[in-house]
């Protein structure tokens, strides 16, 4: 038996047809993400979400909302209810902007950067990081995968896109 055989799987099964393939892969990407999410939030009482955003706020403190909803690529109402959530919680304060005081900063308190310094890494989650790390023509091919993909479904809701997803919250 070679190392990548498992004893527990049918030979049968072992060589699924493409589209099997494909499936498993998405089964074991998804569902690591869903495990590191729910093992960042036992650790240290944030969710996956709340987290990115701490580890947003700490390489860039005084962001305003609308800059935290791009960098994590969501709607900006689902960016202030987990913001009020880590200001309930005392990790991130608002401030008024000095010249403009329509303007709110966010920043990191103390107590949220210990929490960030001791939280599990990495702090953007799996699937973030893990996709920051795939080089251009890797990420462009996976976009037209998916594209593909996307394409193939039927009632497809786009919205779905700025919704981070359901285990990170």
């Amino acid at each position: 038996m070679s190392g990548t055989e498992n004893p527990d799987i049918p030979a049968a099964a072992a060589a699924p047809t493409p589209h099997l393939e494909a499936l498993q892969k998405l089964r074991i990407v998804i569902r690591s993400a869903q495990r590191h999410s729910l093992w960042v939030e036992k650790q240290c009482g944030v969710n996956g979400a709340q987290l990115w955003i701490m580890q947003e706020l700490a390489d860039t403190p005084g962001l305003r909302v609308g800059q935290v909803t791009a960098r994590l690529a969501i709607a900006q109402t689902t960016t202030s209810n987990l913001l009020e959530g880590l200001v309930r919680k005392g990790y991130v304060v608002k401030t008024r902007d000095s010249d403009d005081a329509r303007v709110v900063k966010l920043a990191l308190s103390v107590p949220g950067l210990a929490l960030l310094d001791a939280a599990p890494k990495p702090a953007r989650g799996l699937l973030p990081e893990a996709l920051a790390k795939l080089d251009g023509a890797e990420l462009a091919s996976l976009n037209t995968g998916l594209q593909g993909l996307l394409e193939s479904i039927e009632d497809l809701d786009e919205g779905f896109g700025l919704q981070p997803l359901p285990f990170t919250m």
